[in-house]
């Protein structure tokens, strides 16, 4: 493939790639990943839905709990543009201004997501350990607070990445081996050295989701003290089962990142669909399973949204 570059940044462009040798089949490929995106889509929304419409739901929880749905919408529909334009229309062109655009997104959701899940561990931890203060500690006003540090800490600790690949040139391919623009990817096809991009890319990783995660372990094994210090079995299974949407939705998350990173840095001689799965399995899993664990574990969820639907249902029975 013959890519002309020009010297203004602005008109260059890089390529898209979906499965490769599988072309003929890509509108075949397109209807799971329609079902799932449309999943995704309707779970969360109906998730924020219950959360804003139910008085009763308009708790500290709750108010995480929708944090978690708003940055799983956000990062679907940061991938779906392209990665359905190539599916359907076999657009596979970018402009390197939206490359970057994307890439700023899907990074910073994923730090999000990172960081309301460290928030949902505190919320637990808060509820199972200190629940006679929790309503104080846990104001409206500190969960608005912790909601916008999360996302202002993640939006300018990625926000020099554009920048920091904006300097290079880029005389090698300009395909890139998914659907949707990465960092760790771009940097690959730049010419010159990428050192400082592959420490700075270490440092955010480190600072957030390695912190983040070593503060959610380290609340998770407080509350576990917590609640093997109580006295009866059915307090401590009732404190337990609280936690346990929680704690698939961060499994959800970090297995994956996990088993991506892994691909990436040992997995070299695997096949090449098995990073792209690995890649899809880590955008878009968790977006369309954290809904369905909430609905499911989360017993006041799952009774508004059935009255939900049946109150839609009783209108048609009746006429």
């Amino acid at each position: 493939m013959v890519v002309i570059y020009n010297n203004s940044l602005q008109k260059a462009t890089f390529f898209l790639t979906g499965f490769q040798g599988l072309e003929e089949l890509h509108g075949w490929i397109s209807i799971p990943f329609c079902s799932i995106y449309l999943t995704v889509i309707l779970g969360n929304l109906t998730i924020l839905h219950v959360i804003r419409t139910d008085a009763t739901l308009h708790e500290p929880m709750y108010y995480f709990l929708a944090m978690l749905a708003l940055t799983d919408l956000g990062l679907c529909l940061s991938t779906l543009p392209t990665v359905l334009g190539i599916f359907w229309f076999d657009a596979r062109e970018i402009g390197i201004p939206a490359c970057f655009t994307q890439l700023f997104f899907i990074h910073t959701l994923s730090l999000v997501e990172s960081s309301v899940l460290l928030s949902m561990s505190f919320d637990r931890y808060v509820a199972i350990c200190n629940p006679l203060r929790y309503s104080t500690i846990l104001t409206p006003r500190r969960i608005v607070k912790m909601g916008l540090s999360s996302l202002l800490r993640s939006a300018l600790l990625i926000l020099p990445l554009p920048f920091l690949l904006k300097r290079f040139h880029y005389c090698r391919s300009h395909v890139l081996a998914h659907a949707y623009c990465l960092h760790l990817e771009i940097m690959k096809l730049a010419c010159s050295s990428i050192i400082v991009n592959h420490i700075y890319g270490l440092f955010v990783v480190a600072c957030t989701v390695g912190v983040d995660s070593l503060l959610i372990f380290l609340s998770y094994t407080l509350i576990l003290r917590a609640v093997l210090g109580k006295a009866s079995r059915q307090e401590r299974l009732r404190a337990l089962n609280t936690c346990i949407s929680h704690i698939c939705a961060v499994l959800l998350f970090y297995i994956p990142m996990i088993g991506l990173s892994l691909v990436h840095r040992f997995g070299e001689h695997l096949p090449r669909i098995v990073h792209l799965l690995m890649s899809y399995v880590y955008l878009l899993v968790p977006p369309l399973m954290n809904p369905v664990v909430y609905s499911i574990k989360t017993k006041q969820i799952r009774q508004r949204i059935i009255k939900k639907f049946q109150f839609v249902k009783s209108p048609k029975c009746l006429q």
